[in-house]
C-alpha cells in the first residue's frame, strides 16, 4: 500500500507544471474535458505500464536523447497543426481523422516518453518492487494532476476567444518541441 500512495503523491507533484500538464491545458481549451481526460488516462496507463516493466526488469532509465528529439519534432507538428486548425477541407465538424480521444492519447504517449514522470515511475518501480501498486498509483497521480489542468483549460475557453486559445496552445507545443529537440541533441553531443 505504501508503494501505491508514494507513487500517487510523487507523480502528482512531479506532473505539476510539467509539459504534459500544459499539453492537457492546451487540449482542454480546445476540446471537451471528458474525451481529453480519457485520452490522457489511456496514454498514461500504457506509458506507466511500460515504465514499471522497465523498472522491474532492467532497473535502468531509458536513453532519452532520441526520444526527446522525436517528441520535440512531434510537438512542433502539433503546434503547426494547431495554427492550421483542425478542419479538414473546410468541414468544421471534423476534429481530426482519429478523434479527440485517440489524438490526445497519441500526443500524451509521445510527450511522456523520456519525461520526468516516466523516469520517476521507473525509479519507483525499481525501489518498491510492487509493480501493480506503482503502476496504479503513478497513473492516478498523473491523471489527477492533469485533471486540474483540464479544469483550468475549460475555464479559459469560456473567457478567451477560440483563436487566442489556439495560438496559445500552438505556442506551448512549439516551445516544448524546440526545447525537446535542443535537449535531445545536447544529450547526443
Amino acid at each position: 500500500m505504501i508503494a501505491f500512495w508514494a507513487s500517487l503523491g510523487i507523480i502528482a507533484v512531479a506532473e505539476l507544471g510539467d509539459k504534459s500538464q500544459l499539453l492537457a491545458l492546451a487540449f482542454a481549451s480546445r476540446f471537451k474535458a471528458i474525451p481529453v481526460l480519457v485520452g490522457i488516462f489511456l496514454a498514461t496507463l500504457l506509458v506507466h505500464a511500460f515504465s514499471v516493466l522497465i523498472g522491474e526488469m532492467l532497473g535502468l532509465a531509458l536513453p532519452t536523447s532520441i526520444v526527446q528529439i522525436v517528441a520535440g519534432i512531434s510537438f512542433i507538428g502539433f503546434g503547426l497543426w494547431t495554427i492550421r486548425g483542425d478542419t479538414w477541407e473546410g468541414n468544421a465538424d471534423v476534429v481530426s481523422r482519429y478523434g479527440v480521444v485517440t489524438t490526445v492519447a497519441i500526443a500524451f504517449f509521445i510527450a511522456e516518453l523520456g519525461d520526468k514522470t516516466q523516469l520517476a515511475t521507473v525509479s519507483l518501480a525499481t525501489q518498491y518492487q510492487a509493480p501493480v501498486a506503482v503502476w496504479l498509483g503513478s497513473t492516478l497521480g498523473m491523471v489527477a494532476a492533469d485533471a486540474l489542468a483540464i479544469g483550468a483549460g475549460a475555464m479559459l475557453a469560456r473567457w478567451l476567444p477560440r483563436r487566442t486559445l489556439e495560438y496559445g496552445a500552438a505556442l506551448i507545443f512549439l516551445v516544448f518541441g524546440g526545447v525537446g529537440i535542443f535537449l535531445g541533441v545536447r544529450g547526443l553531443i
